[in-house]
């Protein structure tokens, strides 16, 4: 049932699904809340509508699922996206490029940096290629990301590796960055007179990682993280990007779920983090999500779901709080507990981590190597 907008004690409607939703959710509310002038609806319609204007893909919540409906719930019919659930989900292809060669990731790290922290995340994204990892592992996460192609019938590479990094730690760009002032750090490092980041718009991933200091537009109220590509207006190039932030001081019950809690379920007890580092091991997860989605749909019209490529559901989206064999609801699925306590569900080469599942288009359900049934 659509949400309104306009009612105390509801959730706000995702601004992702606004376009093709908003006429709907008038209506809904001004039946079941006739108190509501018609002006003031149709209002709040307007405003939902120019507020999808520009938005680059919006990225994971790790919380999302201890809600009481997801945004794309609205689309699939009530579906509550447990890891079997296929009967409302209708991913297509909508004949754009996919990262088919050797994938190169990029990072900018925006801020204060710790070596730990950098270390933690270069060896997630080394892991994805690392296939003599113990079982489950991240590359066996990769695998289903592989299943993708493109209209020639090529497969996702299975390659990626680190590439060149740039460190701004001065804050360039300030301490509160808009969606548009993300492409200008990108900028900012691809035109660099000292080493800047090589360009490279058919393989190339290009993620920038926002210390826990650092502002950018809607994150902890909306998004954790999201992908697009760059504006050659603003940036002379069209590459495929990421941004993440570290929300150990701004949110972490948001965007470092379980490893912190929101304040609206103040009984619930964190999970221990895997790598002892709350803010990092949850933008793990929300890399994964982003990179999986980047290399399915880098230039938002390849692999998605729904009506919209201005909002499109994708493969990570469809999996939102699942990280284990029955994960669905405000359950999060079996999970993994090594000797000290901590809570994971992949390997890495030499790290473990809680990554997020992803949508398998063969089986149409959420799938990960640590599947009970695998």
């Amino acid at each position: 049932m659509p949400l309104c907008i306009s009612k105390p004690n509801t959730l706000p409607f995702h601004f992702k699904f606004a376009k093709t939703q908003a006429t709907e959710m008038t209506r809904e509310c001004a039946r079941r809340y006739p108190e509501f002038p018609v002006p003031v609806l149709l209002g709040l319609t307007v405003i939902t509508i120019l507020l999808s204007s520009f938005s680059p893909v919006v990225g994971s919540r790790p919380w999302s699922h201890i809600k009481e409906t997801n945004g794309s719930d609205l689309i699939f019919g009530g579906s509550k996206k447990y890891e079997g659930s296929s009967e409302f989900v209708h991913l297509r292809y909508h004949m754009g490029p996919v990262l088919t060669a050797n994938i190169t990731v990029h990072i900018i790290w925006y801020g204060t940096w710790q070596k730990n922290q950098k270390k933690i995340i270069r060896e997630f994204v080394n892991s994805i290629s690392a296939v003599d990892a113990r079982h489950p592992s991240v590359s066996g996460w990769w695998k289903t990301v592989q299943l993708y192609t493109d209209q020639t019938g090529a497969n996702i590479s299975r390659t990626v590796r680190l590439g060149e990094e740039k460190n701004d730690r001065f804050y360039s760009h300030g301490k509160s960055l808009t969606r548009l002032s993300i492409q200008s750090v990108i900028k900012s490092a691809v035109t660099a007179r000292s080493r800047p980041l090589p360009i490279n718009p058919k393989s190339g991933l290009y993620l920038l990682l926002t210390s826990d200091d650092v502002y950018v537009q809607d994150f902890c109220r909306s998004v954790c993280g999201f992908h697009y590509f760059t504006f050659p207006s603003i940036v002379g190039y069209t590459l495929p990007y990421a941004w993440i932030g570290n929300s150990a001081k701004l949110c972490p019950g948001q965007c470092a779920y379980p490893f912190a809690v929101p304040d609206i379920l103040p009984g619930l007890k964190p999970l221990k983090s895997p790598n002892g580092d709350i803010g990092v091991d949850g933008m793990i997860s929300v890399i994964g999500h982003e990179m999986a989605e980047l290399a399915t749909n880098p230039l938002v019209n390849a692999w998605y779901a729904g009506p919209d490529p201005v909002a499109p559901v994708e493969i990570a989206d469809l999996c939102e709080g699942i990280y284990g064999t029955g994960g669905g609801g405000s359950y999060m699925g079996q999970l993994l507990n090594d000797h000290d306590g901590a809570t994971y569900n992949m390997n890495g080469i030499r790290r473990r981590y809680l990554i997020q599942w992803i949508w398998n288009h063969i089986v149409n359900y959420c799938t990960g190597p640590n599947a009970l049934d695998q």
